[in-house]
């Protein structure tokens, strides 16, 4: 990435902005929901006041000193930010340790009763559930006399455009626009990324999951159909290893998510058997890597996930934070190449996401000029754009 024009890291610090509303409004909009979800305890509530305060105004504080993962944040980072303003550290940094503070003020670390109750298991279920749920999944009926390589697409875009349903996006006044997403991408790969899962495959697909709910069940059943079909031997979900992020995926959601599929009929019962039988013959694994829940870019992951991407035919990186995470929370020109931003990448990688934050590489110069000319900069963060993007080549193979 040395030829790449240098691109600033993004800060929550300028009103008027996205971060900036992120930290301003939508947090303590997260705060409230949390609040009311459950029937939290006097010391709970203090916590979560605490935590608003804290975000409205104060500055980063410490973990507690019996924190089980303290050394782990300080190492990336913690003790350098502390004390500063959380507008001032990067955003990424800040939006990922309001989400790990807010899980102390409710208890999930324990010990106690709350421990390891997802605070957002609510939003979860109820997205999972609604009738919307059983509207796609009816729609799997109609890709029965498909082509295979028709259904692939078509499912391929189903787990795309899927990430609409991004719970934490929908609190924000943005998200709850009643508006159909755009059906055209930004970029489209989808052609070199079907190169890489050809039929009879052989190797092993790594998903890097996103969001629960809604947006989860079209990643399985797409993980279902490419075993079903040869295109991998193996599969391997990457979930995160606790409640991030208000609707990101864990094992626990995966598991609700597999129930929902057994229970509904038709086409969706046959996918969650093959992914049943899949997670215990070893044809699909889970994953829940700490680093998962870094507030760090890929490019700085442990030689352990360095590996397990190396080691994969393909890595599909779904969502907008993992995005974000992939390429780097840069403010890049969105021309950049988006295989000057992956160079680091140790295997063959390929982003699923709808566009809801700054972050953007790899469109051509017409196309920017196209959205900024249709929507000014609001085309970056409304949901109504997407992209599929892929860097064929992994590290090993451009030195």
């Amino acid at each position: 990435m040395s030829d790449t024009p240098f691109a600033p890291v993004i800060l929550g610090n300028e009103p008027g902005s996205f971060p900036h509303s992120v930290l301003a409004e939508r947090h303590p909009a997260i705060v409230q929901r949390v609040r009311d979800a459950f029937p939290y305890g006097p010391g709970q509530h203090r916590a979560l006041d605490e935590l608003l305060l804290s975000c409205a105004g104060g500055t980063v504080g410490p973990l507690p000193a019996d924190a089980p993962d303290r050394d782990r944040w300080d190492a990336w980072g913690l003790p350098g930010h502390t004390g500063r303003s959380w507008y001032d550290v990067p955003w990424l940094w800040s939006e990922s340790y309001f989400y790990r503070r807010l899980l102390d003020a409710v208890g999930w670390f324990g010990p106690g009763a709350w421990q390891g109750v997802d605070p957002f298991r609510p939003f979860k279920r109820a997205e999972l559930d609604a009738p919307e749920t059983d509207e796609e999944l009816a729609a799997l009926d109609g890709l029965r006399e498909l082509p295979e390589e028709e259904r692939a697409r078509a499912l391929l875009h189903g787990s795309l455009w899927g990430n609409r349903a991004d719970l934490g996006f929908r609190i924000s006044a943005e998200g709850a626009r009643a508006e159909e997403p755009s059906p055209a991408l930004v970029a489209d790969d989808s052609e070199t990324l079907w190169s890489l899962l050809p039929p009879a495959g052989t190797g092993t697909l790594v998903l890097v999951a996103d969001n629960a709910g809604r947006e989860l069940v079209p990643d399985l059943l797409l993980i279902a159909h490419l075993l079903a079909e040869g295109r991998t031997a193996r599969a391997v979900l990457h979930v995160k290893p606790y409640p991030y992020y208000v609707s990101d995926a864990t094992t626990a959601d995966v598991v609700d998510a597999l129930r929902r599929l057994r229970a509904a009929p038709g086409p969706a019962a046959d996918h969650a058997r093959v992914l049943w039988s899949a997670m215990a013959d070893g044809r699909l694994a889970v994953r829940a890597h700490p680093f998962s829940s870094a507030p760090l870019p890929y490019s700085e992951m442990p030689d352990d996930l360095r590996a397990e991407f190396a080691a994969a035919t393909l890595t599909i990186v779904k969502g907008d934070l993992n995005y974000r995470r992939l390429v780097g929370d840069r403010l890049w020109p969105a021309t950049t190449p988006f295989r000057e931003t992956t160079a680091y990448f140790p295997g063959p990688v390929a982003a699923l996401r709808t566009l809801k934050s700054d972050v953007i590489t790899g469109l051509s110069a017409a196309t920017e000029a196209a959205l900024v000319a249709a929507e000014g900069q609001r085309w970056r963060t409304s949901g109504t754009h997407a992209l599929i993007q892929c860097d064929p080549s992994g590290r090993a193979q451009r030195q």
